[in-house]
């Protein structure tokens, strides 16, 4: 099997973007599916077996990319080692890449997912900022400490994936399904499928400017879910929220409770077409004293700075501001 410069353990939404990129600039690729689905390598990473034969059908390959997360002590160690072992020939320098997520910095989360979420600390958070490692970011870690001259390691930690068919806005009513869950939802990151198959390439191009080292990746700006979920609101046929119609509020004797029956119809109608949450946000907006969208980056929470990973590799996000949603 001849060597490529990629090998995409795990071909999925990443894939989508970073294998029509890699064709256009005329780099070799190979991927890999459990079941070898779309004419891919058929493999399945099994992370307490030491068995060889699982790695001897992929090709030798400049730069491997783990898109699925390890979550098992001793398991990146055994990856890379089984991948390197099952090499026939004098294989040069690998660079292994893993796919993580900025979610290692996120503050406490509820188990019950309609309660509101425990705030994070209002504050800028860049890839040296202290987190408490979770089961995948411990083996992270444990990624990290295997660089080396032959296999030099990174992971990139991906803010929020948008491009192709995800789109954020078909999220709102999940994200914040009451007023009370949206009150505490502060910023947001996000990182499109594209400018993600652009960072992978840069760290394949340079690869030394990278081993050892872990990196955010947003596409530079911090969003505000009030401004957003105002902004696009929540078709109705999945933010079932409307319990009632004007049917049921009762007349009133006078200008003023008619009013208040004209209003309330108003807001009914606004609810069924959009959803409730322009509403709940104007509503919080007045609670809270904010005169404005979007906020103050200061009210928002965790704030993310990718800014050194576009520094280092002479890059910038092309794909940002939510374009196209």
């Amino acid at each position: 099997m001849p060597m490529v410069d990629i090998l995409i353990l795990g071909a999925g939404w990443t894939s989508t973007f970073l294998i029509p990129l890699c064709t256009s600039r005329s780099l070799t690729h190979a991927s890999t599916t459990r079941t070898g689905r779309d004419f891919t390598i058929p493999f399945s990473f099994s992370p307490d077996s030491d068995d060889l034969e699982p790695y001897r059908v992929l090709p030798d390959a400049h730069t491997v990319l783990i898109t699925f997360p390890i979550d098992r002590p001793g398991a990146p160690e055994r990856l890379v080692r089984l991948y390197r072992a099952s090499r026939s020939g004098g294989l040069e320098a690998t660079g292994f890449i893993q796919l993580g997520t900025t979610g290692i910095w996120d503050g406490p989360r509820k188990a019950i997912k309609t309660d509101p979420p425990t705030p994070v600390e209002n504050k800028w958070y860049d890839r040296h900022t202290p987190f408490v490692p979770n089961a995948r970011a411990s083996a992270e870690i444990e990624l990290l400490g295997l660089s080396c001259a032959e296999t030099p390691t990174t992971v990139l930690n991906l803010a929020g994936l948008w491009g192709g068919g995800r789109s954020m806005r078909n999220w709102v009513g999940r994200v914040a399904p009451t007023k009370e869950v949206l009150r505490c939802k502060g910023s947001l990151h996000m990182i499109h499928g594209l400018d993600v198959a652009r960072a992978i390439l840069a760290i394949h191009g340079s690869f030394s400017k990278a081993a050892g080292q872990r990196w955010i990746l947003t596409d530079g700006r911090v969003y505000d879910w009030w401004d957003l979920a105002s902004a696009w609101g929540s078709p109705p046929s999945s933010s079932p929220f409307i319990s009632g119609s004007t049917s049921g509020v009762p007349g009133g004797r006078n200008g003023e409770e008619n009013n208040n029956e004209v209003e309330v119809k108003k807001e009914e109608d606004e609810d069924k077409m959009h959803g409730p949450h322009a509403r709940w946000v104007r509503e919080l907006m007045r609670e809270t004293g904010v005169r404005a969208l979007p906020r103050d980056v200061g009210l928002l929470g965790r704030a993310m700075d990718s800014r050194e990973f576009w520094e280092v590799f002479g890059l910038g996000p092309v794909r940002a501001r939510l374009e196209g949603w």
